[in-house]
């Protein structure tokens, strides 16, 4: 778990993005979302699912700095909305459907 926390910790993003994914955490629920953001069959559990979302994260960090023109914005807000449930629910043990 060291691993997430220092990968997690090491993140620095645009004030704005961030901003958006706090605000629209309040609609996030696991069974819903995370399939279709993370993509799979099954709902994995928590510690799977921060590893594919910041796998996932880091690929649209990279389309967004280099300005590539097939990047999503509102992808990146999801994808962070669910990476940020799924680590609260990973060091919290607590739920996150909301």
């Amino acid at each position: 778990m060291t691993d997430f926390t220092q990968a997690l910790a090491s993140l620095r993003r645009p004030g704005l993005l961030i901003r958006a994914a706090r605000y629209g955490q309040q609609g996030y629920d696991r069974k819903r979302d995370l399939k279709r953001i993370a993509g799979g069959e099954e709902i994995p559990a928590p510690d799977r699912a921060v590893k594919r979302l910041m796998d996932l994260e880091a690929e649209l960090e990279y389309s967004r700095r280099s300005r590539d023109a097939a990047y999503s914005a509102s992808r990146h807000v999801e994808t962070l909305i669910a990476l940020m449930a799924e680590a609260r629910a990973l060091f919290n043990r607590g739920p996150v459907a909301v």
